[in-house]
């Protein structure tokens, strides 16, 4: 049967009050040679018994984190996650592949909503939090238009080495206000407060920073902040939620937003997705924050109910009043972060970040006395660190996997970065792994 509703009759009427003659006519600027012509080529049916089969064998030549050690960072990284956090995400009156925004959403949603926004601001020090968003570039670029909602400047400065793809996140989805960006990065890779000083006028909407910085370094978040309020600029800060588990809260130095990428927190890898982006902000500006909040009120008899409040998408109210239009994310992902957090506290939190930090920096160690290696600065740094090597990274990597090794990300595949192997270390890296890395690269010496 057709699945179209429409009726012969029907698109006949559509096409005479668009003024042209056929269907053909609205798709004629594309090229015949990549149209679909009808052939599927399909290969014969399979029962579920040998489809299932097939599947399996084809996710078997796939490199993962069970069949390899995971040395990769760059925004995503590999964390223990309980067995808790898949427990609850598969019950079924959770798992869904959409974020539920209707008025009637179900209270244990809700509440779920409200637990990881009040979980959010705890570990960011922040006032306000939304019930999450796409994911962490995205996140940045809403708070860029937020921003500019605020004092309407579109100038804004980019305080250290943002990661490049967040940059072009920010270009694209900001095009339209014609905001522009400047970086102000030193030779070492962290911001140039002398040049952020110089840089810093009237004009400026905004000063972003990310902590740590694309390079794993640690930013002078306090001296940022005291420049950036001197000219009454929004102060953005981009953190590794993991991070905050040792590192001050970013509402405890000034800032005026926080965005995060929301992986680390017990969402896989996935190869990329789907994610999720943490948004929080002052008091002050809670009508002014995208995506969905959710309350807790109580009914006409007394009992305590969850509700969506301060709704400002643009399925919601008039198009002009809306903040934001990338602003919902897999539900499914919001609902494991809240897991993760309740079940880790902020001990558990704490001790997930100094493992990596101490992992990190018994590598990062090890590695500067294999000859040819050497730390691209000395730069305080968190979990992450770029690596100059003796040959390029790219040969590191490719020989690294077949030792069962992901070595780490060759900077090279992105636009305007210092050359390196950029390596990180979570908690999961146990001591014989860092060995047999630290041996590994010792065969590159020179």
């Amino acid at each position: 049967m057709s699945y179209v509703p429409n009726t012969d009759e029907d698109r006949k009427k559509m096409l005479e009050e668009i003024g042209i003659a056929s269907f053909e006519d609205i798709i004629a600027n594309i090229p015949k040679e990549i149209r679909f012509d009808g052939t599927m080529n399909l290969p014969e049916p399979l029962s579920e018994f040998e489809a299932l089969k097939l599947l399996q064998e084809i996710a078997s030549k796939n490199v993962t984190t069970v069949t390899h050690s995971c040395f990769l960072g760059a925004g995503a990284y590999d964390h223990y996650i309980p067995a808790i956090v898949g427990s609850v995400l598969e019950r079924p009156e959770f798992k869904t592949a959409y974020t539920p925004y209707q008025a009637e959403v179900s209270q244990g949603t809700l509440q779920a909503m409200y637990e990881f926004q009040t979980m959010v601001c705890e570990l960011t020090g922040m006032e306000v939090a939304n019930a999450s968003m796409y994911d962490g570039a995205t996140a940045l670029a809403e708070a860029c238009l937020m921003s500019f909602a605020q004092n309407k400047k579109t100038e804004i400065l980019i305080a250290g080495k943002l990661h490049p793809n967040y940059l072009k996140v920010l270009k694209t989805t900001t095009k339209g206000r014609n905001i522009t960006y400047k970086e102000i990065v030193s030779n070492s890779g962290t911001c140039d407060l002398d040049s952020l000083k110089e840089n810093m006028t009237d004009k400026i909407g905004a000063v972003i920073v990310q902590q740590p910085n694309f390079y794993g370094n640690l930013e002078d978040v306090i001296e940022i902040e005291k420049i950036c309020h001197e000219k009454d600029a929004m102060y953005i800060v981009l953190v590794d939620p993991i991070s905050l588990g040792i590192l001050e809260a970013p509402g405890y130095y000034g800032a005026d937003i926080v965005v995060a990428e929301g992986q680390p927190l017990g969402i896989p890898l996935s190869y990329g997705g789907p994610y999720i982006g943490l948004f929080a902000t002052r008091m002050k500006y809670i009508r002014k924050i995208p995506g969905r909040i959710a309350g807790v009120t109580q009914d006409v008899d007394g009992n305590r109910g969850f509700v969506l409040t301060l709704q400002t998408r643009e399925q919601q109210i008039k198009r002009e009043k809306a903040t934001s239009n990338i602003c919902t994310n897999q539900g499914l992902m919001m609902l494991a972060a809240t897991v993760y957090m309740a079940t880790m506290g902020k001990y558990g939190i704490k001790e997930v970040a100094e493992q990596s930090y101490y992992k990190a920096h018994f590598l990062a160690e090890e590695i500067t006395k294999i000859s040819g290696f050497s730390l691209f600065n000395s730069k305080p740094f968190f979990r992450e660190f770029l690596v100059k090597t003796p040959i390029a990274p790219s040969e590191i990597i490719k020989e690294a996997e077949k030792e069962g090794i992901l070595a780490g990300i060759d900077t090279e595949i992105f636009e305007n970065t210092e050359r390196g192997l950029l390596i990180a270390v979570t908690e999961k890296r146990t001591r014989d792994e860092l060995n047999r890395y630290i041996e590994f690269l010792k065969k590159f010496a020179q």
